[in-house]
């Protein structure tokens, strides 16, 4: 559930939503890690200004997470 509201959110910020693309996998921590892959001009736009957008998303993500405090890590892939 938590990577298709992650896809959603990112579609709509986004220049080119049809090169939206999140892998789920788990990392060596056990940490969950989402990978954002998009189009080289919508990366800014993604990331933002300071971080600002990408710190946005996170918070969502974090507030969905809810009491289950599931571990996350967001990741842009350049």
């Amino acid at each position: 559930m938590m990577k298709e509201v992650l896809e959603h959110i990112l579609k709509g910020i986004v220049r080119e939503p049809d090169l939206i693309k999140v892998t789920d996998t788990i990392d060596e921590n056990g940490n969950r890690v989402f990978e954002i892959r998009a189009s080289e001009s919508d990366v800014g736009q993604i990331i933002g200004k300071d971080g600002r957008t990408i710190k946005s998303i996170n918070v969502l993500m974090n507030a969905l997470a809810g009491s289950s405090k599931e571990s996350f890590i967001l990741k842009v892939v350049r």
